[in-house]
């Protein structure tokens, strides 16, 4: 469940009394873990993994009526005005347009305030939130646009600039500071109160930073660009038998090379960060690490790429050497070559399976299937680029549908949503995980993302109610005959 898909009276989810009360319906579901999205500021096409930091967190998820708790917004401020004609979507550009005002408000009140505990948090976060702020107050005073097209004294981080940069906009790298401290006050309350319930937080890691970030402007040489600043090869995957043109994600790539020589630390600093906000992290793309789609700079399509070496097991090992052994699961999906397969069996970390991928007739799918599993895997129903459940019964191939008809037993009686999550609770996997769009039984209307497109993803929300006490006591029952019982 996004932070974003929670209920609330203000547009999208946040961190307020709604995230509290899923975390309640969690435990009393006897569910011990709770994966999220990405929970950075969203960038191009509101898409939590094209985030403006990979530190920073998402502005939007701050609850307001926590705010006007502390006195630092009157309810009036933000209760009239408009935040969206359909609770179960998030409108994006509304969002932008009305939440900064009154965050504003909110950080000035805080600013003249002069608490000592802000300007230890920005102390404390200072390696990560001067170039994130001042990198969020260029990018205002620019009229939102990249970073690849400022001024070249600013692009190439030129100190004198920089420094004219820190003086002329000091209010507005104040403000962005003072959203982060704000931010990361209420995270660490909802993860507090998460922990004590029995729930552990599972966040997911994007293996690549968006292009128009400040972790790329910030770190450049941590880049394959070129002397401009700008990418020379970007991200993707290839054609394969759901995409003919592939997928064009972007993202600049990783000069792995440089990395090495110093001991990837920009890759430690990441991760360990991501260890004070989670759990447990899943770390997408995984098989990136073994080798890397790389594609011209300025293709249109992800067509004219080529594979090239990553790291491999050296990265792993020198994670496991300097932050010690942690809580991962790879994200293994996509074109599995066997130097991808060895990687994660070197890797020691846990690998993914897909039920719904498991009756695809155009690949057979043997490996998602849950006879072939073996314990040390984490079992989704579906993930966010997925349809529900319901969704893929009523669009998949007929005969993809039977198959998975015979071989799970689905009947409409139960609900194929519910017999399809039982055969993922009674397998093997160390890990379950369901969307609650499935625990809910919704179609296709509800799904979160459809990879390669624009326009409708990362909106679907959930109404107030939906986790209420008889859904909870209905997934116990179901979690408690397979031995799954978080608490």
């Amino acid at each position: 469940m996004p932070i974003s898909s929670l209920p609330s009276p203000y547009g999208i989810g946040t961190m307020g009394v709604e995230a509290r009360a899923f975390v309640d319906f969690l435990a009393e579901g006897g569910q011990s873990c709770w994966q999220l999205l990405p929970i950075g500021p969203t960038g191009f096409g509101d898409s939590p993994y094209q985030s403006f930091s990979s530190f920073a967190g998402n502005p939007y998820f701050i609850d307001l009526d926590m705010l006007a708790g502390e006195g630092l917004l009157e309810r009036a401020e933000y209760e009239g005005l408009s935040w969206g004609d359909d609770p179960a979507r998030v409108d994006y550009g509304l969002l932008y347009q009305t939440r900064y005002p009154v965050l504003r408000k909110a950080c000035r009140r805080l600013l003249e305030q002069g608490r000592e505990d802000f300007f230890r948090f920005c102390a404390a976060e200072e390696d990560w939130l001067e170039d994130y702020a001042l990198f969020m107050a260029l990018k205002d005073k620019h009229g939102g646009v990249s970073w690849f097209d400022w001024e070249p004294e600013l692009r190439l981080r030129e100190p004198a600039a920089l420094n004219k940069a820190k003086k002329e906009l000091a209010v507005e790298c104040a403000f962005w500071k003072a959203v982060q401290y704000l931010f990361f006050r209420q995270w660490k309350a909802l993860k507090d109160y998460a922990n004590l319930k029995g729930v552990s937080l599972l966040g997911d890691l994007p293996i690549y930073a968006a292009g128009d970030s400040a972790d790329v402007w910030a770190d450049q040489d941590q880049f394959q660009l070129d002397k401009e600043g700008r990418p020379t090869e970007v991200a993707g995957c290839p054609p394969d038998g759901f995409s003919a043109d592939g997928q064009l994600w972007g993202n600049p790539l990783f000069d792995w090379e440089g990395m090495k020589k110093d001991g990837y630390s920009w890759w430690l600093r990441r991760i360990a960060f991501q260890f004070r906000l989670y759990d447990t992290l899943r770390i997408d793309h995984f098989r990136g690490f073994d080798s890397y789609y790389a594609i011209p700079y300025g293709e249109t399509t992800a067509k004219n790429g080529r594979w090239r070496p990553g790291p491999g097991i050296e990265f792993f090992r020198r994670v496991n050497e300097t932050l010690g052994e942690k809580d991962i699961i790879a994200e293994d999906l996509g074109f599995l070559t066997p130097s991808v397969r060895q990687l994660l069996k070197d890797s020691g970390y846990p690998g993914m399976k897909i039920l719904e991928f498991a009756f695809d007739s155009r690949d057979g799918g043997n490996d998602y299937l849950p006879h072939c599993y073996t314990s040390h895997c984490v079992v989704y129903t579906g993930t966010h680029d997925n349809d529900t459940i319901m969704g893929w019964v009523a669009t998949a191939p007929k005969e993809d549908v039977a198959f998975a008809r015979d071989y799970l037993r689905l009947t409409e009686e139960e609900g194929y949503h519910w017999g399809m999550m039982r055969a993922a609770w009674a397998s093997v996997a160390e890990l379950a995980v369901m969307q609650f769009q499935d625990l809910l039984g919704l179609d296709s209307e509800s799904r979160m993302n459809i990879p390669s497109t624009l326009g409708t993803n990362w909106q679907w929300r959930t109404l107030p109610g939906t986790y209420d006490h008889a859904l909870a006591q209905r997934l116990r029952r179901e979690v408690a005959l397979y031995q799954r019982l978080g608490r």
